[in-house]
């Protein structure tokens, strides 16, 4: 799966999302991710719920696409700080 098809799925299912998608950096195979996700939707939840949000846009995929996903989640004010 393509990072720019992983990006669309996240922004599209999660509020004001913007996603970052590349190749995960040291390996060697498409289906390694890194994702960076910014929204407003993670507002009062923990890291947990905000990955959770993060799968559960990316449905099967996750299963069936994309065999493994480095992911860090913020809101915009986090992001903003970093």
């Amino acid at each position: 799966m393509k990072p720019e098809d992983v990006e669309e799925l996240i922004e599209s299912a999660l509020e004001d999302a913007d996603a970052t998608v590349t190749h995960a950096r040291d390996k060697h195979d498409d289906d390694h991710l890194a994702a960076t996700v910014v929204s407003p939707a993670f507002e009062g939840l923990s890291l947990v719920q905000q990955h959770q949000q993060v799968y559960d846009a990316l449905d099967d995929h996750m299963t069936t696409d994309i065999h493994a996903l480095e992911l860090s989640t913020y809101t915009p004010a986090e992001y903003d700080a970093a």
